[in-house]
């Protein structure tokens, strides 16, 4: 990876997906000791239930504090934000995070979708989208959102993936500037947080 295609001014990395993400995930949080100049926020598609297991989960795989994301939070670098069940997250100017319940999209709410194009219009060319594993196609019109707004998009190699639908087909229907496997995403995170 070239060195001047990392942005250095990222404010915001979002990452994206639905069945198997949660384990590159689990390959990934552990080895990221700190957030120094940005906020990671996760979006992943779960049951509509108020169960916090994905965040105790995270939590115990990760030195960064996690927080579960609630309406009109603030964002700050530094910290791992959750997308909680049956919510909609939203990216407010001025740097806050929203929930919305409208209707679901792609079957799911979260949608990574809704997610990805929000966090687009407010963070623009400082936005990195990161597409992980998945068995349907949320997450692909996102991803173009993120682009279009001169952001940087990364989707996981399909071969790389439990579930390689969601990451073929973003790969079929946007241009990423990155396609990696966990190792890869794991390296690109660390490049950006220097």
């Amino acid at each position: 990876m070239e060195e001047d295609q990392i942005i250095p001014k990222c404010k915001v990395v979002i990452v994206g997906g639905s069945a198997g993400s949660l384990n590159a995930l689990l390959q990934i949080l552990p080895d990221i000791s700190a957030l120094n100049a940005f906020a990671l926020v996760i979006v992943l598609h779960r049951r509509s239930t108020d169960d916090l297991t994905l965040e105790e989960l995270l939590k115990l795989k990760t030195r960064i504090t996690v927080k579960a994301v609630e309406d009109k939070m603030p964002l700050l670098p530094g910290f791992i934000y959750i997308a909680p069940s049956n919510y909609h997250l939203l990216f407010e100017k001025g740097e806050f995070l929203a929930l919305d319940t409208s209707e679901k999209i792609n079957y799911s709410r979260p949608s990574i979708d809704v997610s990805f194009e929000s966090a687009a219009e407010v963070y623009g060319d400082t936005l990195v989208g990161i597409l992980l594993s998945g068995s349907n196609s949320d997450g692909t019109e996102g991803l173009k959102a993120i682009s279009k707004a001169g952001g940087v998009i990364i989707v996981q190699d399909p071969a790389s993936a439990d579930m390689p639908f969601m990451p073929n087909n973003a790969i079929v229907n946007t241009t990423p500037d990155f396609i990696l496997d966990v190792d890869g995403i794991l390296k690109f995170i660390l490049s950006v947080n220097k």
